[in-house]
């Protein structure tokens, strides 16, 4: 199938293209009388949903079995009602008048109940993968749910990440809609080849693993993925769900990557209300570490932030965040807890050094946020008060070494000609 869409590095998509697009979209995916899952990401991703899921729905709509959608949290807390509503942004309780006969399930990660297993992928081939770093087996489970339509469409957006490269694809499916031990696996995977060798690179071994699980879900995958600018669609393209994506990729690229001449030494990394927790807040580090100075200091701005984690914050709170190699080099302290987790303290703590017992971060991290000075100082994370930034200090000071991102998390700052540790 070739890929359908269109996308452009200058102005955004008119509603009339992005409509077309998704009505050429459903027309070539041959769904007439079949079981059709749209599997869409949760709140913490920015893309005009609401619109390609009413249109999607209303090409369908009569002409297949059953459209129904699913929600790729990953290891996110479940979706309340009311959340999912302004997802698809339907009034509040109308989200059965708006799509018909339309079920909306949350993922549940941690329910056993809820997955299956499709394969194994084995000791050799993760060996081959990653290029020697790891030799063992992964189990590969999904919802079981997936196994039960005839068909399979990705609906969300790319943009540069610090896990596999660039996110969308089978990034839905793996970890959006799979088992903890794919998502602890591959996680841990990008956190020991790190964040800056990672993080905008389009195929990376983390991308291989996914590709490899994915293939192992014979129920035939599409996807429908677009690349946001601001606030604005630049880009949607529709085709098995490698070539959606590839070519979304290779907009993003273009798109989301903002190359700078020299490292800060101060960058206040604003948190948009959509990361409501530091499990998602992190990215503010992860696509600003590359332009912090050594010796500099990144701080998450988010007064509206309260939480670590609802779902890992405990666990968080028990090992802290760190480097890489502070957990590399007492390995068998750290190894039985959940690999994704710790891969989340080094993505947000930074790359650096741990030697004769002695760790020594690259950069300082601090967080202006509702977190309390007390936990940040027990997480091993610098505290500021929120109330006391002064966000002119930072604004316009580029030629001073301060950079101000007003909503960070999605653009990724890179140097024009990078050091070695951040490159693949």
């Amino acid at each position: 199938m070739d890929v359908l869409g269109i996308g452009r590095t200058t102005g955004p998509l008119s509603d009339q293209e992005v409509n077309q697009t998704v009505h050429q979209a459903a027309a070539a995916l041959g769904a007439n009388g079949k079981k059709v899952l749209a599997i869409i990401p949760d709140y913490t991703r920015t893309c005009p949903l609401g619109q390609v899921l009413r249109e999607l729905h209303s090409a369908l709509a009569g002409k297949v079995a059953q459209l129904d959608f699913m929600i790729a949290l990953g290891t996110h807390p479940a979706m309340t009602d009311e959340q999912i509503d302004k997802l698809l942004c339907v009034p509040s309780g109308k989200r059965h008048e708006a799509f018909p006969g339309v079920n909306v399930y949350n993922h549940s990660w941690n329910d056993p109940s809820a997955l299956q297993q499709v394969g194994v992928l084995s000791a050799d081939r993760i060996n081959e993968i990653s290029n020697g770093l790891f030799s063992m087996e992964v189990p590969v489970t999904i919802n079981k749910r997936v196994l039960g339509y005839d068909m399979v469409v990705i609906v969300g957006p790319v943009f540069p990440h610090e896990v596999v490269g660039f996110s969308g694809g089978t990034k839905y499916l793996f970890p959006g809609v799979c088992g903890p031990d794919m998502t602890n696996f591959f996680h841990w995977l990008g956190a020991v080849i790190t964040n800056p060798r990672i993080i905008g690179t389009k195929n990376t071994p983390v991308r291989a693993v996914i590709e490899a699980a994915a293939a192992m879900v014979t129920v035939p995958k599409f996807a429908i993925s677009m690349v946001v600018k601001g606030d604005d669609l630049a880009g949607m393209y529709f085709g098995e769900v490698r070539q959606s994506w590839s070519a979304a990729a290779d907009l993003s690229d273009k798109l989301h990557i903002i190359y700078v001449d020299k490292p800060f030494e101060s960058i206040l990394s604003r948190a948009p209300a959509m990361y409501d927790e530091l499990w998602t807040g992190g990215k503010c580090m992860y696509k600003m570490e590359c332009v912090v100075a050594d010796g500099g200091e990144l701080i998450i701005y988010a007064p509206h932030l309260r939480e670590i984690s609802v779902t890992h914050g405990a666990v968080i709170e028990k090992i802290g965040y760190h480097t890489r190699d502070y957990f590399l080099k007492q390995w068998d302290k750290f190894k039985h807890y959940p690999w994704g987790v710790v891969a989340h303290s080094t993505h947000v703590r930074g790359i650096g050094t741990y030697e004769d017992g002695v760790e020594k971060p690259r950069v300082k991290v601090t967080l202006a946020t509702a977190i309390p000075a007390e936990t940040c100082k027990r997480i091993n994370m610098g505290y500021r008060d929120p109330a006391g930034i002064d966000v002119s200090y930072w604004q316009g000071k580029e030629d001073l070494g301060r950079l101000y991102v007003p909503k960070a998390g999605e653009m990724l700052y890179k140097l024009k000609n990078p050091p070695a540790w951040q490159t693949f």
